[in-house]
């Protein structure tokens, strides 16, 4: 598989114009775009448009939680705009979850946009204490949602329980590099032999002195372990 599809870029800024021209430097490396909290407070649709018109699969990772009507409704409307991935916290349980994913799923289908994938955030990678991850886990299977959100550490037993999902990973960072305020961490080889089917890369290229050069660096990491 073409390494690109396994590589999300955290567009983790403030401003579109600097997310859109992160987005086209880099885009040679990386197939998705991940539009946090941070750019969709500023930008807010306009930075899914913007990354979809750059020919990127749009990660939307605002994780959702709230009353399952809520959720729903808003997912719904999130649908509509054609994201790929869409995040919601699975400590809100199996019910917010699925009301979640029916609403992501109806939304996209009106619209007439791809199937999306729903992802379950199990534990935030900045947080050391994993003892909710299994309970959090199985209310991802159990909801319907099509991938799971964990840690490097966590991904060989999310494959081993529900290989179905699509493990998406944050807290990649090449060897040698600083966590910052990342507990949980893994390297590109480490979560892909794992078993990640997405790796989320943000510092480790955007915050680099090359990003060019630390993208290729992921690369060859991801295509030595098993994705080219």
């Amino acid at each position: 598989m073409n390494p690109r599809e396994h590589l999300a870029l955290a567009l983790d800024v403030d401003d579109l114009a600097t997310a859109e021209a992160l987005a086209r430097r880099l885009r040679r490396w990386f197939g998705v775009a991940k539009v946090g909290l941070e750019l969709y407070a500023s930008a807010g649709n306009d930075a899914v448009a913007a990354m979809r018109a750059l020919e990127y699969d749009v990660f939307l990772d605002v994780k959702l939680h709230d009353i399952p009507t809520t959720v729903g409704k808003a997912a719904r409307v999130l649908g509509r705009l054609g994201v790929r991935y869409l995040t919601m916290h699975a400590s809100g349980g199996v019910e917010m979850l699925r009301a979640g994913v029916d609403g992501l799923t109806d939304g996209a289908a009106a619209r007439g946009h791809r199937p999306p994938i729903a992802l379950g955030v199990t534990v935030l990678t900045s947080d050391p204490d994993t003892s909710a991850f299994d309970a959090r886990l199985d209310a991802v299977a159990a909801s319907g949602c099509g991938g799971v959100v964990c840690s490097a550490r966590e991904v060989a037993l999310v494959k081993q329980r529900f290989p179905e999902l699509v493990a998406v990973v944050p807290g990649i960072r090449l060897a040698g590099e600083a966590t910052h305020d990342q507990a949980r961490v893994g390297t590109p080889a480490d979560a892909r032999r794992a078993g990640a089917d997405v790796l989320v890369i943000g510092r480790a290229v955007t915050g680099a002195m090359d990003p060019e050069g630390a993208a290729r660096a992921v690369t060859d990491e991801v295509v030595a372990a098993g994705a080219g």
